[in-house]
């Protein structure tokens, strides 16, 4: 038994650990954030790129089986005909396959992939903090995978690094001992990649890189990262979605942020934990394929409307001259959104009552979205109604209007308001300020 006072102990040790990593990491983040050019446009995939591996990753999906199911068969329905390159080669699962870490958990994850996974597929997963809720997550985990949480893989002579950490009373951790098994993996892998690209994977974002890592990240990979450029790195564990323009980010190297298979999360007004409408139509995979010469193309795809929604090519990931996704360059092409002149606006009421204010959508500058729209409904001078709101520009759908509830009591059937709102784009480049009037019905 350990008393309070070893408890606060270990609380404040903890808290000045991660403040001074912290202190090391943020210097080195703004740093990169700044660096690179600013391109004429971004890469295009040459019409002669020959992949040779193809691996299909997903993440988060939360005893959502049906999901991780449905991601094996549609990447196997994708690409068993690719007349440049056929088939599948690996799947990679980033963790949080469970909510609470059960065996029986486990046990329903590993039948779904037996069953739809074909044997000359490769397949590998890790632990996400989810799993390491249970005490015997080790020995859940290699009775039922049938290998280490963290190991390295080669397909077709590519290095995947899978590496799940540690547990520890925060759910996992990065030991020094699993740090230096990361380090002198990539290490090892460096010698023998002869141009290729060596990926990683593991749980949560590197800190300070893609959309939601600054909340759902570890600042621990930065300082093992730094020492390995050119190497791309996949997580999940925010659930931020990956068709975020933010979700891919270069610095010294390529880290990806996969979204999730089970329910998105976003940010509001910088605060993370926010659930939109929609959020739970959800089901994103990545799709990774690269050459022999460091080119590699990655590519998001959604499960419920059966499209991809991105597609970034880096012709050589071991050149960070050439880097194309930078923080600077993506800012630098997104561009306010444009309502278009005849917008118009209305309100009604729900099923369940609530006023719903409805408006044309802001368009995005392309290969951009619109993140959310800051709204306010006057009555007069009188403000009657003012929030942001997150677009669901994450649902794949043909409606091309902004939908929120606002409320029960907010407004007045038959009455007249006035609307204002601005549309913000991912990079916090806003709209010209949009005035309608609309009638409640």
């Amino acid at each position: 038994m350990y008393t309070l006072q070893q408890i606060k102990n270990w609380s404040i040790g903890i808290v000045f650990g991660v403040f001074a990593v912290l202190l090391a990491v943020l210097p080195m983040q703004l740093i990169q954030i700044s660096k690179g050019t600013v391109t004429e446009e971004f890469p295009t995939v040459p019409e002669d790129f020959t992949p040779t591996v193809r691996l299909v990753l997903f993440t988060d999906s939360h005893n959502r089986n049906d999901n991780v199911a449905d991601a094996i068969d549609t990447a196997y329905e994708l690409f068993d005909n690719d007349g440049t390159y056929a088939g599948v080669d690996a799947f990679f699962g980033l963790g949080d396959f469970s909510s609470v870490g059960a065996e029986g958990d486990y046990v329903n994850f590993v039948n779904t992939l037996k069953e739809h996974v074909r044997e000359d597929t490769v397949v590998v997963n890790i632990h996400g903090n989810h799993e390491f809720k249970d005490d015997n997550y080790k020995e859940y985990f290699v009775r039922n995978f049938g290998y280490d949480p963290d190991t390295v893989t080669e397909v077709n002579g590519f290095s995947c690094i899978a590496f799940s950490g540690e547990r520890s009373a925060t759910e996992w951790t990065y030991t020094p001992k699993s740090l230096k098994w990361l380090n002198d993996a990539i290490t090892e892998a460096e010698k023998t990649a002869d141009g290729r690209a060596i990926f990683v994977f593991q749980h949560p974002h590197v800190w300070g890189t893609v959309y939601g890592s600054t909340v759902w990240g570890d600042p621990q990979l930065n300082l093992v990262f730094a020492k390995h450029p050119g190497i791309v790195d996949f997580s999940g564990h925010s659930h931020f979605p990956m068709n975020d323009p933010r979700s891919i980010l270069q610095t010294s190297y390529t880290t990806v942020g996969c979204g999730a298979t089970a329910t998105f999360e976003l940010a509001k007004n910088y605060i993370p934990g926010q659930h939109p409408d929609g959020y739970d139509k959800c089901a994103e995979i990545c799709v990774v394929e690269a050459d022999d010469d460091g080119s590699v193309r990655i590519r998001g795809y959604d499960l419920l409307s059966d499209s991809y929604f991105c597609d970034y090519y880096t012709d050589d990931v071991n050149d960070q001259s050439s880097y194309a996704y930078t923080y600077k360059n993506r800012k630098a092409h997104d561009a306010a959104p444009v309502f278009k002149e005849d917008t118009q606006a209305r309100a009604y009421r729900n099923e369940s009552g609530e006023w719903v204010l409805s408006f044309d959508e802001a368009q995005p500058a392309e290969g951009y979205i619109v993140h959310d729209y800051k709204v306010t409904v006057k009555d007069g001078w009188k403000t009657v109604f003012s929030d942001t709101f997150i677009d669901d520009y994450f649902v794949y759908d043909d409606d091309d209007t902004a939908d929120f509830r606002i409320g029960a009591d907010t407004l007045e059937s038959g009455k007249t308001y006035k609307l204002t709102v601005r549309a913000v784009s991912a990079y916090g480049k806003c709209s010209e300020k949009l005035t309608v009037e609309f009638t409640a019905e």
